[in-house]
């Protein structure tokens, strides 16, 4: 079992066995996994999705460890990682893994923390498209 949470902004590839290394626990029977990847297509985009660059705020990370600490909670244990950086389509773009003893337990935290880290982590990306355009997206 890990000795404390995982929570990191990174421009490294991320790795799905390192967050379940995270949350193992014996305790737990049940861990959900989101793995959010970089899609073809947007419904804002022009046209098709080639990439992302992802770039992030100084302080990203430590509102990424403040959410780790507010969403793990005795018994539910918590691993979360943004990648930043240049991201093709297929690539990983966030891993977060939910440990707990039950899985509505697991789910609901599981969601909660996702849609958290979308609306509060100051990460923003911009999107290019196979014509060449550009645009951000989620700048405040």
């Amino acid at each position: 079992m890990s000795a404390s949470p995982l929570a990191r902004v990174t421009s490294d590839e991320l790795l799905l066995a390192e967050h379940l290394a995270a949350v193992e626990d014996p305790h737990a029977g049940a861990v959900v996994t989101f793995v959010g990847q970089i899609r073809d297509h947007d419904p804002e985009a022009s046209g098709r999705v080639v990439s992302l660059d992802y770039t992030a705020h100084p302080d990203a990370e430590h509102v990424l460890e403040s959410l780790v600490a507010h969403h793990a909670r005795d018994g539910v244990r918590v691993a979360v990682s943004h990648r930043i950086g240049h991201l093709r389509v297929g690539d990983i773009a966030l891993i977060a893994c939910v440990a707990s003893a039950h899985r509505g337990d697991a789910y609901e935290v599981s969601r909660a923390l996702v849609e958290a880290v979308k609306a509060e982590v100051p990460i923003w990306k911009q999107q290019h498209e196979a014509d060449g355009a550009t645009s951000w997206v989620g700048l405040p």
